[in-house]
């Protein structure tokens, strides 16, 4: 079973920037896709970004694309979400993902999930 922990999110202004990180345990990672999604208040879950572990490729929404930057850390066993220029409309509870890659990146079909940390971008 695999266990993904996150840690990082917190109040921001902004334009400011948050660094989310997801420590993943349980499992050898080489052949999955890990990510993040997020939820608003009142919104569905919608997915953000996310990178499979091996190959190194990456996905984003359009919505952060250009703005957020999605990597990992394969000695740590740890997936990191760096988010700069923060927006009001970002505020959401952010949640860590994985699941088995395709050889592509998957916008749906995770089913693993931690159990999210939530991110305040005051305007």
């Amino acid at each position: 079973q695999l266990q993904l922990v996150e840690s990082g999110g917190g109040l921001v202004q902004a334009g400011g920037s948050l660094r989310l990180s997801c420590e993943a345990s349980g499992r050898t990672f080489r052949n999955y896709v890990m990510g993040w999604f997020r939820q608003a208040p009142g919104k569905e879950r919608e997915f953000v970004a996310a990178i499979h572990w091996s190959v190194g490729s990456t996905g984003y929404a359009d919505s952060v694309k250009g703005r957020f930057t999605v990597s990992r850390d394969n000695a740590k066993n740890t997936l990191y979400l760096q988010m700069n220029s923060l927006k009001p409309e970002d505020t959401a509870v952010y949640y860590c993902v994985a699941t088995i890659g395709p050889g592509y990146i998957p916008r749906t079909g995770y089913n693993y999930w931690g159990q999210g940390t939530q991110v305040t971008v005051s305007s």
